[in-house]
Formats: C-alpha cells, sequence, structure tokens
C-alpha cells in the first residue's frame, strides 16, 4: 500500500465522519477541492468535481443548513438521515481510494466510510432527540450551529490535513464509545 493510499484512505475516513454531522457538506468540499485540483479522485468519480455536481452540492448544503435551524424539520431530517449518512460516508470513501482493488475498496468503503457516518450520526440523532425533549427543541438550534462547524472543520482538515482528520475521527469515536457506555450504565441502574 503506498503513501498515497494510505492519505486517500484517512481523507475518506475524515470526510465520512463529516457526513455524520451534515450530509451534503462533506460532499460539497469534496466536489470543490477536486473542481480546484486540490485532490484527485478516482477515475471513475471525477463527475464530483464537475461544475453540475459543485452547483447542486451547494445547494444541498445551503438547504440541509437552513432547514436543521427549522423546529420539526429537525427532527424529521434525522430519522432519515441515519440510511443517508451511512450511503453517502460509504461512497465519500470509495470515491477518494485510489490503487486498490474494488472488492478491498468496497468492503473499507462500507466499514469505514459508511460505519463512521451512521455511527457519528446516530449519536448527533440521539443528542437531538434528547435536546428536543430537555428543552422542548429550544436547544436545537445551538446542537445544528455546533454540528455545522464541526462539519465544516473536519471537511477542511480532512482535505488539507488527511492524516491528522483520521486521527481526529478515531478521538471523536473514542468519545463516543465512553459516552454509550456511560449512558447504557445509566440505564442499568
Amino acid at each position: 500500500m503506498t503513501t498515497e493510499t494510505i492519505i486517500s484512505i484517512c481523507l475518506g475516513i475524515g470526510l465520512s465522519a463529516s457526513v455524520g454531522f451534515r450530509i451534503f457538506l462533506p460532499l460539497f468540499a469534496l466536489s470543490l477541492a477536486n473542481y480546484l485540483n486540490v485532490w484527485e479522485l478516482n477515475e471513475s468519480w471525477q463527475w464530483i468535481g464537475s461544475t453540475s455536481a459543485l452547483i447542486l452540492f451547494g445547494v444541498a448544503t445551503i438547504i440541509e443548513i437552513i432547514a436543521y435551524y427549522i423546529p420539526l424539520v429537525d427532527n424529521v431530517l434525522d430519522s432519515i438521515a441515519i440510511p443517508l449518512a451511512t450511503i453517502a460516508g460509504t461512497l465519500v470513501m470509495v470515491s477518494t481510494i485510489s490503487e486498490l482493488s474494488p472488492v478491498f475498496t468496497w468492503t473499507l468503503a462500507i466499514i469505514a466510510g459508511g460505519g463512521t457516518a451512521s455511527a457519528i450520526k446516530g449519536t448527533s440523532s440521539a443528542s437531538r432527540l434528547t435536546s428536543t425533549v430537555s428543552t422542548a427543541g429550544f436547544g436545537n438550534n445551538i446542537l445544528a450551529s455546533i454540528e455545522n462547524i464541526i462539519a465544516l472543520i473536519m471537511s477542511v482538515i480532512a482535505i488539507v490535513f488527511p492524516i491528522l482528520a483520521a486521527i481526529l475521527v478515531l478521538l471523536i469515536l473514542y468519545v463516543i464509545f465512553k459516552l454509550y457506555k456511560k449512558i447504557r450504565k445509566r440505564s442499568k441502574n
């Protein structure tokens, strides 16, 4: 495995984690990076950097960000976002990996890309549900702002410093695991 392949895997993992917070923002960032020739995508995924894809992902990003500030719509989005995040995380990972066999690429994409995105999106959705119940939805805008900022920062870090992004993803997943264990322990008591 070459250094370029490892870096492309780290990029995919970082963007997949970002997909767990916002589905379209990392896709827009990847599209923009490819459009500006900052990052070269897998040969069959070059369409992501096209002008039409860039515009489409940009518009979808704006709509998604605004929608998370609308009461009740944010909860509806979360109910459909976990499977969408899993798919988007998988596709982001596939589009970035180079020089691997299709079987290994897709396996890695489903496990690392889709798994990372769904784990983070599941936690994010649970946080929004908790916020809705505990604050009657008034805390959801704060949560949406935090998620937007994290998605943006993770997307930029993944594109500029892919290895750092992969390390941050491991940290995020570790925190999620610890929180899950803590919540599970409380629910048993």
